[in-house]
């Protein structure tokens, strides 16, 4: 029946009086009254009704993915997974026309046979049977999925004669623009089969942990029954009641000839015998949910063109209908296998359930490719739990972050080097101190109460010590960094600037963790700030990567449900630092992991990091990496680090043990390149060579060869040594020093009464 044809019929019909008012406005519509348009309403006004039915597309799951291509996370507010009518087992489709509108391929939009009987039955058994046409329902389907307040959702439900006549004038035009086949497969998608389920191929899976290509003839049936009453005929909730009306359709499908009833009556005998899968959304249900919470963030972002945070909260809330029905395909960064050691790790280490937590990220240098996000805790509500993304920052569902301890070091250590500051400056570093002449550095942001606005801040004088197992005496760049010497950076951070030394942690894309500017006081350089492990691991990534850094990332690619790929923010790197300085800092900080304070955290392969151990044991922080992988642990009392402190706990500690083994496992079968050697003088210093027991010929010529002079001890000392043989110097094996150094060389006198002046081992430092 053409639309105009059907339109005609339909007005004779309401304006025959008694017919058209019941067939317009009462059939499956009780208790109607005078609500909404009557029935002659109708009829006048159904010509001028707007007929094109304007709605979004069902609403669809949102899949997020690995690198590896695999999903570890969905959004949703419908479960729902849309598929073609050929990926539809037959026997579904023949079940839900057979129950719901078995002479769908044989009419228009309005089946005027189907309506008459239904007004029949209604009339004699005072009951009210369904009229509407299966494209009619369809179109009602539509409407609800579409609405998206309380009110749209009223008037797409209100048992109303205006309801009705509205849902078969867009049926007519449905009908005239889509064929059967495509109403069918619409139908199929967008219903309600209860429990969360919406469409089939979601009902299979939900209920039978199956695709819908697959389904059985019981199945099929069970399922066909289901949407006449998603609640009644629940067959998890109501089993006896889904499964007499799973036999109803049985019984139809065999009155129609489509089974015969030798078959409905051997399904009929079954129970129900269900496999259901639960629906799983969001990052709660995710393997790797904090990876999850970063991206989903990120996806805010990208679907509101980087303003999400600026939106007020009732836009904030249409972003997040977006993602959660969109159907979006995501793919991002995550690394299953780092994501597994990061987990495993943090897990192991620190219980799930205490106060005290552990973080970490990892960043791929060059890239800035976020990899793996964790935390000892498990994500979700309730006791023990935390829906905070604790490694990460505020605008990612994080904090404000935890104290970056001495791992800024390494900021003011590549700005001293960046002006030609040389690495074997010596500086006398006493235990406890007292700095004056600290620069003011122009500052925008909040500090304790007080608004700047391009105000000074910082300056002044500074009174500090180093940690209660760190030296004191004479240090360079590089035992300074080794050992962690609050003393001589303080005193390095005077002649680098604490501007200059902010700038430089600056460029490497770090801010506080709510987003505010760093303060620039000249206690950053001891962390004074409070940072995340994501910014601080891209941080080091930038440093891996000889200088270029990249803002850390998550999202690689987004395509909606139409395969149109939607526009990324543009990758963020740049060259931070000159690839030569970045490489000596490097060579520095690999010193960290052989004779710093993290001596015996190495990975079996080329690596470097710094320690940080936070103010008054508030928390402590490792970070560190290799040329392709950083990593940065943080460990504290997630209830607040300043009321609950972790006394006795160093960066080389917890979090330096977390750094070593989940990087381990993390690299674990990959390519372990080296770090460049810098090509420019930097000033260095020189190691002193172990020349003991050699002659003083041979020990002259080792440390000539390290650019170091030899001078011979007067007289000889007591050893038993052979005569005329090296015992030991000062300074001691291993020691720095700058080049050029006379290296003291005592001399053996062939005689064992005692043992060695000089040398020994260097003490761990502070941090």
């Amino acid at each position: 029946m053409d639309r105009a044809k059907a339109a005609s019929t339909l007005l004779r019909l309401l304006g025959a009086g008694v017919v058209a008012g019941v067939l317009a406005a009462f059939i499956a519509l009780p208790a109607v009254g005078s609500a909404g348009l009557t029935a002659r309403d109708a009829a006048n006004n159904f010509e001028d009704m707007d007929s094109q039915l304007k709605t979004t597309p069902p609403s669809e799951k949102t899949v997020v993915y690995d690198s590896e291509g695999k999903p570890f996370a969905t959004f949703f507010d419908k479960y729902r997974e849309s598929v073609r009518l050929d990926q539809v087992a037959p026997v579904m489709r023949q079940a839900i026309i057979d129950i719901e509108d078995s002479r769908f391929y044989e009419h228009g939009a309005l089946d005027l046979k189907g309506t008459l009987r239904a007004l029949a039955t209604n009339v004699e058994s005072e009951k009210t049977q369904g009229g509407s046409t299966l494209t009619q329902q369809y179109v009602k389907n539509l409407l609800v999925d579409a609405a998206r307040t309380r009110e749209e959702y009223r008037d797409a439900t209100a048992p109303t004669v205006g309801r009705k006549v509205r849902e078969l004038r867009y049926a007519l035009d449905i009908e005239e623009r889509l064929s059967k086949d495509q109403i069918l497969e619409g139908y199929l998608n967008i219903s309600y089969f209860g429990a969360g389920a919406y469409g089939v191929q979601a009902a299979a899976k939900r209920y039978f942990s199956v695709p819908a290509s697959r389904l059985t003839l019981g199945q099929a049936a069970l399922l066909a029954g289901i949407t006449q009453n998603p609640t009644a005929y629940d067959p998890i909730r109501n089993p006896k009641d889904a499964r007499s009306r799973r036999d109803i359709v049985l019984n139809r499908m065999a009155e129609l000839g489509h089974i015969t009833k030798q078959q409905a009556a051997a399904e009929a005998a079954k129970p129900i015998e269900l496999n259901p899968t639960d629906p799983v959304g969001g990052c709660e249900t995710s393997k790797a949910p904090y990876f999850c919470e970063y991206v989903k963030y990120d996806l805010l972002n990208i679907l509101s063109d980087g303003k999400y945070w600026q939106l007020t909260p009732k836009e904030q809330e249409n972003v997040v209908n977006k993602l959660n029905r969109n159907g979006y395909t995501i793919r991002t960064t995550l690394d299953p296998q780092s994501q597994r050691a990061v987990d495993k790790t943090l897990r192991s280490t620190v219980p799930p359930a205490g106060n005290r937590v552990a973080a970490e990220a990892m960043v791929e240098p060059g890239t800035g490719k976020v990899r793996a996000i964790g935390l000892s805790k498990q994500f979700g509500p309730g006791k023990g739990r935390t829906t905070i993304n604790l490694p990460a920052d505020a605008a990612h569902g994080g904090g404000n972050g935890v104290s970056a301890g001495s791992t800024f070091k390494v900021f003011t250590l590549a700005a001293a080097i960046n002006q030609g500051i040389p690495v074997s400056t010596t500086i006398n570093s006493p235990q406890t101190t007292t700095v004056g002449g600290f620069q003011s550095c122009k500052y925008t942001g909040n500090y304790q109460g007080k608004k700047y606005e391009n105000d000074t801040l910082g300056g002044g004088t500074w009174t500090l010590s180093n940690a209660g197992d760190s030296e004191k005496g004479n240090f360079n760049l590089k035992t300074g960094t080794w050992h962690s010497v609050n003393t001589f950076y303080a005193y390095l951070e005077k002649r680098v600037g604490v501007c200059n030394a902010v700038k430089m942690a600056e460029k490497f894309g770090m801010k506080q963790g709510n987003g505010n500017a760093l303060l620039p006081l000249p206690s950053q350089v001891l962390g004074v700030n409070d940072i995340d492990m994501v910014h601080l691991a891209a941080a080091y990534a930038g440093f891996a990567a000889r200088g270029k850094y990249c803002a850390p990332i998550s999202v690689t690619e987004v395509v909606d449900a139409e395969g149109k790929q939607l526009e990324l923010p543009k990758s963020d790197c740049r060259q931070a630092l000159d690839e030569d300085v970045a490489d000596k800092v490097n060579s520095i900080l690999q010193g960290v992991l052989t004779q710093g304070t993290a001596t015996g955290r190495g990975i079996g392969r080329p690596a470097a990091g710094k320690t940080g151990t936070c103010e008054e044991f508030t928390c402590a922080v490792f970070a560190g990496f290799t040329p392709n992988m950083a990593a940065a642990t943080a460990y504290w009392d997630y209830r607040g680090p300043w009321r609950y402190k972790v006394h006795g706990v160093y960066g080389a500690d917890i979090p330096g043990g977390i750094w070593q083994q989940s990087m381990q496992r993390a690299l674990a079968g990959r390519p372990a390149p080296g770090f460049r050697t810098p090509s420019r003088d930097f000033g260095d210093t020189a190691r002193v060579p172990d020349v003991k027991g050699n002659t003083i010929a041979q020990a002259t010529a080792k440390l000539h060869a390290a650019g170091l002079r030899a001078r011979v001890a007067p007289g000889s000392v007591p050893s038993d040594k052979p005569k005329g043989t090296v015992v030991s110097t000062s300074p001691a094996a291993g020691s720095e020093a700058p080049p050029g150094t006379s290296v003291i060389l005592y001399v053996s006198n062939g005689e064992n009464r005692g043992g060695s002046p000089g040398g020994g081992r260097p003490r761990r430092g502070g941090d």
